[in-house]
This record gives structure tokens, C-alpha cells and sequence, in this order.
């Protein structure tokens, strides 16, 4: 597995010099590199840009890059983010002080440029690796929708983001009806194609930023950033005619596949955590069953 476009190395140094040279020495891997000349304006990059490694200068004018390693590797947001330190030091102290703040590596100036490439290589790799075993750690197997960890990870992030900003975010809560009914009559197999089939429909409909996850069972939630309850239900209705329209057959004959949804919107001064919105949706749904399935309440 070797490094691509669609890595992203920044580079935190106050020397213009080593920007163009590592910009020189990366660009035949494919690499794309981001620039920061001081701490500050490189701590910002990484807060919003996506960035699979750092290149720190360990000498940096303005700051000592052992502590600006540690600031980053003290924010959960980019904590994750593996750090190789440019350094024109060799004494083995510096190095034992280099790892113990949390770099993955070190390249000594004026480095060699194929020891550089062969290091960031390296950190890259294991970086996609990580990503790969996290991605998979998130991912519910059967319909690949986000899985119940990973939303309650999300929708409490999102929350405490709303805390900060002020904007507003709504939730769905979806279940297929008479489900096990579909289990007992048609088998676990057909029934996995049917949750697969209305995680697809539910997937098709919703923003590339929204966070459709499988909450448990026949059960799929969504959370909606920056959506008012109004916008959630049309959101919710578009969901539900889809996965009307699933057009299924077993054993010659059709099968109808239909979904009550139960829509709530996050108050952050009345909703502090995740399970209050969970509360509200979940209600919802109840009254969407209640009242004859196949309908979306608020």
C-alpha cells in the first residue's frame, strides 16, 4: 500500500526553504502538501482541513515544537494524527524527548530526500491502516450504514457542536413494519435483503453530510446537521416514499415494504445530551405506529 493523492501531509516549518524542498521531494508520490510557516496557522489547518500526517519543525522560532506536539496530540478532534519531526538536532536526548510527546518519527536537516520519502511512506501507511481498522470498527456489516456506536459517538458530537454555534439539528428515527412478520414468513435471509434494500433507499435520500446509522434491529436513525423539524419532514416523507417503492418479490408474489419514521429537533438549552433527542424521536415513531405505520410524526 503505498501513498496517493489522496494523502494529505502538512508541513509546520518557518523556513521557506524546506516548504519547497519537501513540496520537491513528495510530489513524485502523489502527495498533496499543505503549508503552515508558524504554529498557529498550522493548528488551524488541521482543525479544518483533512491532513493524514505532519512534517513539524522541532526548532520553530516563535514556539517549541515539542509543545505544539503535545497540543495537538491533546485535541481529540486531530489527536489521531501521526507526527514526524524536522529537526537539524542529533544528540540522542532530543530524540528521547521527540517520542515521548508522541512523534511517530524523525528526519534530520538537510535530510536525504529518499530517506524523507521512505519515512513519510512509512507513517502514511500506518496511518491508512489505522484509518482502515476505524473505519471498519464503525461500519454495522450488514447494510454498511454507520453502526450503534458510532452514532451514539456522532449524534453527542453533533450536540455539543449545536452547544457552540447555536444551529439547529433534527433526528429520524425509522422502523420497517411488521418486520418479524417479514422473518417468520419469508426467512432471516430475505429479511436481511429487505433491512439492506431500505437501508439503500434511506441512503439515497439524505445529504452526503447527514449520518444515517442502523440503531439496532429494524431500526435505522438519522441524524440531520443544521436542519429545522420542518426541513427533517420532508426529509423523513422522501425517505418513506422510497422505501414504498421497493419493489420486491419472493415466492412469485410481491412484497410490500413499508416504514414508520418519528422525526425530533435538537433544543440545546431543553436537549443537553443524545438521549433526550432519542426520547423525542423515539416517541414520535410510537405515534407514527400508533396511528396506522407508514407515516412520518413529529
Amino acid at each position: 500500500m503505498t501513498a496517493n493523492s489522496e494523502q494529505r501531509v502538512l508541513v509546520i516549518d518557518d523556513s521557506q526553504d524546506i516548504h519547497n524542498l519537501v513540496e520537491v521531494r513528495l510530489r513524485a508520490d502523489g502527495i498533496t502538501v499543505l503549508h503552515a510557516l508558524e504554529s498557529t496557522n498550522g493548528l488551524s489547518i488541521l482543525r479544518t482541513e483533512r491532513v493524514d500526517l505532519v512534517l513539524l519543525d522541532l526548532d520553530l522560532e516563535t514556539d517549541n515544537g515539542i509543545d505544539v506536539c503535545r497540543q495537538i496530540l491533546s485535541d481529540d478532534e486531530i489527536a489521531m494524527v501521526p507526527i514526524i519531526f524536522l529537526t537539524g538536532t542529533v544528540d540522542i536526548a532530543t530524540k528521547v524527548k521527540a517520542f515521548e510527546a508522541g512523534a511517530v518519527d524523525y528526519v534530520t536537516k538537510p535530510f536525504d530526500a529518499v530517506e524523507l520519502r521512505a519515512r513519510v511512506r512509512a507513517a502514511l501507511r500506518t496511518k491508512r491502516y489505522h484509518d482502515l481498522l476505524a473505519s471498519r470498527a464503525r461500519v454495522d456489516g450488514l447494510t454498511g450504514l454507520g453502526n450503534r456506536s458510532y452514532f451514539d459517538e456522532q449524534l453527542e458530537r453533533q450536540l455539543e457542536s449545536d452547544r457552540r454555534s447555536g444551529v439547529t439539528t433534527s433526528l429520524i428515527m425509522l422502523d420497517i413494519d411488521h418486520f418479524k412478520s417479514v422473518n417468520d414468513t419469508f426467512g432471516h435471509p430475505f429479511g436481511d435483503m429487505v433491512l439492506q434494500r431500505v437501508a439503500d433507499a434511506a441512503r439515497a435520500v439524505v445529504r452526503p453530510r447527514d449520518i444515517p446509522c442502523r440503531y439496532g434491529g429494524e431500526e435505522i436513525c438519522i441524524v440531520l446537521p443544521e436542519t429545522t423539524l420542518d426541513a427533517a419532514e420532508k426529509v423523513a416523507e422522501r425517505i418513506r416514499e422510497s422505501i414504498q417503492a421497493i419493489a420486491l418479490i419472493q415466492h412469485g408474489k410481491p412484497v410490500v415494504v413499508t416504514a414508520s419514521l418519528g422525526i425530533a429537533e435538537a433544543d440545546s438549552a431543553s436537549m443537553p445530551h443524545g438521549v433526550h433527542l432519542l426520547a423525542e424521536a423515539d416517541a414520535a415513531l410510537y405515534r407514527a405506529k400508533e396511528s396506522g405505520r407508514n407515516r412520518v410524526c413529529r
